[in-house]
């Protein structure tokens, strides 16, 4: 069995970069362990209409990856062989647990609270305990915190999240890579953090410098 990324969507705005994140990982061979928290379940109905239900997670999930940041059909017609559905109450699940393979985790979007159980290791639902777990276990981990602004509070949990070994990667888009759709801009976040989890991808056109032409093309 290879080791899966585990990828945790928590209730902040900002699902199409979990859409992005899961499809690109998907589309790289890798292998997915998937954690819908409560309130993420709630932020996915606003933002797509989609009603994600754990007795028919894989039939949601596909709706949910074949559609674009705008709300129009995207490009995904893949398998979902490689995903394997957590519910964020069953904190007796697989990632729970250190002795449970696994490459890495990813939390995209992290809400502030996702970020403040996860610094203070609460561990209230599974999305927070598998986080504990892969800092404590030393592998990777991506935070792709959605806020704006930023409280003290949050930045001082973002700080100690950083100390504990995370990548703290916020939901900023950037323009360099030319981007001509709402889409781009998603995938541009989505591309940088599987850039910091080591995961090949070709999501954006990555700067060249100024002699080399500036960005280069996808």
């Amino acid at each position: 069995m290879r080791q899966p990324w585990i990828v945790g969507v928590s209730g902040a705005s900002g699902t199409p970069y979990a859409a992005a994140v899961l499809r690109a990982l998907l589309d790289a061979g890798e292998s997915v362990d998937l954690v819908v928290s409560r309130a993420a379940r709630l932020t996915l109905l606003d933002e797509t209409g989609i009603a994600f239900r754990d007795a028919h997670w894989a039939d949601d999930l596909r709706v949910w990856l074949a559609r674009g940041a705008d709300g129009k059909p995207d490009a995904f017609d893949g398998e979902l062989g490689g995903v394997r559905y957590w519910a964020a109450g069953d904190l007796a699940a697989g990632p729970s647990s250190g002795s449970y393979p696994a490459k890495g985790m990813l939390i995209v979007p992290a809400s502030t609270a996702a970020v403040a159980g996860v610094a203070l290791g609460l561990s209230k639902d599974l999305l927070q305990r598998a986080a504990s777990v892969t800092l404590k276990e030393r592998r990777p981990l991506v935070v792709v915190v959605r806020e704006t602004p930023l409280g003290g509070q949050t930045l001082r949990q973002l700080v100690a999240l950083n100390d504990a070994g995370a990548v703290v990667l916020p939901a900023t888009p950037a323009f360099y890579a030319g981007a001509t759709h709402i889409q781009d801009l998603v995938d541009f976040v989505a591309g940088r953090a599987l850039d910091a989890a080591g995961v090949a991808h070709a999501l954006y056109g990555r700067w060249k410098g100024t002699l080399g032409g500036g960005r280069s093309e996808r």
